[in-house]
């Protein structure tokens, strides 16, 4: 074993996985060994997928407590306690998008990773597969001429030949010969089950990649839009977006849990048989094909003999006989029998077509080429393969963690913008300084006019009494916006008294201010009733 480890050597994360613990649903240690078809190691990978949705069980009632304790326990909503809750949720909202662009572009990168590693395997897999292709369709070739065209022209010849005894004997050699070659190319391995097998494997292998990686890409696509969109609510305060991403973002937790337990499962799998792939490949062809050539083709060393060596060089020595036969007929027998030449030249050519099968042949039966495509899915898998499952769990456990503070931070968002918007909903609608009533008045001048700062009117009037009055009605506005002038500081300004017209705010006012105007309001509004009920 050794010796195959000259060239391919199992990366260190190989070992890692494969020292897992293997555990069947029964919670028995079953063998480390790759054996994909016993129920006890199917059960130590299920087991694995297992611990992954304990995992997300576990994820899903530290959420559900939070979010119990979040709904249950009413904090002071002062002011005070509103300005951290707000910095949490913010904080909250800038780490969860951090993490899950670092979990997008790591789950890009394994998927990509892994991508390659399963496409190197499928190529070198389909060129083995073409390269035994090759050696079956020399073998089969190769006997057909022999069989049927070589025995063709040595029957036709000795008809020519049968008043010569001696051209028959040569004929019945060259029989022997071609006999003897059939025999060898008989004694190789038949590399038509192999082939339909390895093909089988390279195509179900191709699809499920197919559909793998397609699969993962839209999960990072939709991981990142439900982040997006997260942050969009937050930032515009819309609640039945953040309800409806709350509700994605469960799912996606659900997803990112599911993918972390299929791809530690297949990961852990895989570093089973890259640890000792010699093994399970000579498992599987045992009863296909001996097991001497499959470990000449696993290890190819030179210190290893090649197992076609003899078949091949009774096959090229046979060949060579067969040409100096010829050659000799050519020369003596042609003269002789001038209608034996265009057999004695079909032959030859037969052999030398024969003679060139037998250098492809002996190219394709060659320990390096096989042990190159054997060495390149090897490492397909267990270096690329394997190292991009691990970035996808590095993904799943990257994103689990970004929807986790998403879902803790989103019903505080919105559970601070239902307060907002019930602090907004108890103003005072009469409220003098209430922007709102002042927007609602200009809004609709049939409504009774708001005693404001800026534009006194009595409780008879309105603002179309601040005009220029009549000879015959009081000049009391006018007084009493010298009062409260030369009460807020200063002496009156007449120049001022436009401004009352256009209800133009102040520029600012304090509650001191704001008190002292509404009482001498309401004592000026009382002596104005007592004078008109006089």
């Amino acid at each position: 074993m050794s010796l195959a480890r000259v060239d391919y050597i199992p990366p260190w994360w190989t070992y890692w996985l494969h020292n897992f613990p293997h555990i069947n649903l029964r919670f028995q240690p079953v063998d480390k060994s790759f054996q994909p078809e016993d129920d006890n190691y199917q059960q130590s990978l299920i087991f694995l997928g297992c611990v992954a949705a304990a995992g997300l069980g576990l994820n899903l009632l530290c959420l559900a407590v939070y979010l119990s304790c979040l709904c249950c326990c009413r904090k002071d909503e002062e002011e005070e306690t509103k300005k951290p809750n707000s910095c949490c949720v913010t904080w909250s909202a800038v780490a969860a998008g951090l993490i899950t662009c670092v979990a997008v572009g790591v789950g890009f990168y394994g998927n990509s990773e892994t991508n390659d590693g399963v496409y190197q395997l499928t190529y070198s897999v389909y060129n083995a597969n073409h390269s035994l292709g090759g050696v079956d369709s020399l073998v089969t070739g190769t006997m057909g001429s022999m069989k049927s065209g070589l025995h063709l022209h040595l029957a036709r010849l000795d008809e020519i030949f049968a008043t010569r005894g001696d051209y028959v004997q040569t004929l019945q050699f060259m029989q022997q010969m071609a006999d003897n070659v059939i025999k060898q190319l008989l004694g190789l391995p038949d590399w038509e089950n192999a082939k339909l097998d390895l093909a089988s494997i390279a195509d179900q292998t191709a699809n499920i990649e197919y559909y793998r990686w397609l699969t993962y890409l839209l999960l990072l696509i939709v991981d990142l839009i439900i982040c997006l969109l997260a942050c969009l609510g937050l930032a515009k305060q819309s609640r039945w977006l953040l309800t409806t991403m709350m509700v994605f973002g469960v799912l996606a937790l659900i997803l990112s849990w599911t993918s972390l337990g299929a791809d530690l499962a297949t990961a852990v799998g895989t570093s089973d048989f890259c640890v000792s792939p010699d093994k399970f490949i000579m498992s599987q062809t045992k009863g296909i094909i001996s097991a001497d050539i499959v470990h000449y083709y696993l290890y190819c060393n030179q210190t290893l003999s090649n197992p076609f060596q003899q078949p091949l060089t009774i096959f090229q020595r046979s060949l060579t006989t067969m040409q100096i036969q010829i050659q000799g007929l050519l020369q003596i027998a042609v003269p002789l029998f001038p209608t034996a030449e265009r057999d004695l030249l079909g032959i030859q050519r037969l052999l030398n077509s024969s003679e060139a099968s037998l250098h492809q042949l002996t190219a394709l039966l060659d320990c390096r080429g096989l042990n190159k495509d054997y060495l390149d899915a090897m490492v397909g898998v267990c270096y690329d393969g394997v190292e991009g499952l691990l970035y996808l769990c590095l993904f799943s456990i990257l994103a689990a963690c970004a929807f986790t503070v998403m879902l803790c931070a989103i019903p505080r968002a919105w559970r601070q913008i239902a307060c907002r918007e019930r602090d907004y909903d108890d103003i005072d609608e009469e409220d003098p300084f209430n922007p709102r009533a002042r927007r609602m008045g200009s809004q609709n001048p049939n409504h009774t006019n708001l005693h404001s700062f800026c534009s006194y009117s009595s409780s008879m009037g309105s603002q179309n009494s601040l005009h220029p009055p009549a000879p015959a009605v009081s000049t009391a506005p006018m007084s009493e916006y010298m009062n409260q002038a030369a009460l807020f500081g200063g002496n009156p300004r007449y120049e001022n008294v436009p401004l009352i017209g256009r209800g133009s705010p102040p520029p600012s006012y304090s509650p001191t201010m704001r008190a002292t105007y509404l009482s001498m309001t309401e004592q000026q509004s009382r002596h104005f009733g007592n004078d008109f009920q006089a």
